[in-house]
């Protein structure tokens, strides 16, 4: 089992694909998200998003600011600003 992600910026999306799992930083504190997670809705902190891509090596994306939905092992993460030393930059 795997989770569709897809993470974009205001102006780009910055990854999309298949992932293992996912963590983010919300302003309530640090959420993991495994396949067959509970749906959620949630406002992103900053910070960095670590993604276990199926078949690769993990990647950090750092953000400022965003929301996190879930639902269906679909994982949309909508960032406010994306740190441009970061992946996709």
């Amino acid at each position: 089992m795997s989770l569709q992600v897809e993470i974009v910026a205001p102006d780009r999306v910055v990854w999309s694909g298949e992932a293992r799992q996912l963590s983010a930083r919300t302003i309530e504190g640090e959420i993991g998200i495994l396949p067959q997670h509970e749906p959620l809705l949630a406002v992103l902190g900053d910070g960095d998003v670590l993604i276990d891509p199926v078949g690769g090596e993990r990647q950090t994306v750092t953000i400022n600011g965003g929301f996190i939905s879930v639902d269906n092992d679909k994982v949309t993460l909508v960032a406010e600003r994306v740190d441009a030393a970061s992946l996709g930059a």
